[in-house]
């Protein structure tokens, strides 16, 4: 049945992203031609949560020491914003290469094991 997930960034600049997530996240990657990579990911989660509205989709990467992800990401000069306590998680939005935003936590909620499907 369900074997894994598969999310999308869109980007103005993907092969610089694309390099952030090879090259400074070094994520383990696949070039399925013409240099498209494809990124593997830690084991991941997702949540339902109520809205007036269908479609709206979130991607957010998790980290153990969101402090530690931000001094890394100095080293890079990759700017993040100040960290939001919530109740949730300790958040910050990286920004990429190509000017997105990507969210990135240190979550606070119990974690869920890997499925087995």
């Amino acid at each position: 049945m369900i074997i894994g997930a598969h999310s999308i960034i869109y980007s103005t600049n993907a092969e610089a992203d694309r390099a952030f997530l090879r090259d400074v996240l070094r994520l383990p990657n696949v070039d399925v031609g013409g240099g498209w990579l494809i990124f593997g990911l830690p084991p991941a989660e997702v949540a339902v949560h109520p809205s007036d509205e269908n479609d709206i989709h979130e991607f957010y990467l998790m980290c153990d020491d969101v402090e530690a992800l931000i001094t890394e990401m100095k080293k890079h000069n990759i700017a993040c914003s100040p960290v939001h306590k919530l109740d949730w998680g300790l958040l910050t939005q990286v920004t990429l290469p190509g000017g997105g935003k990507l969210g990135i936590y240190q979550p606070r909620h119990a974690r869920p094991p890997a499925s087995q499907i």
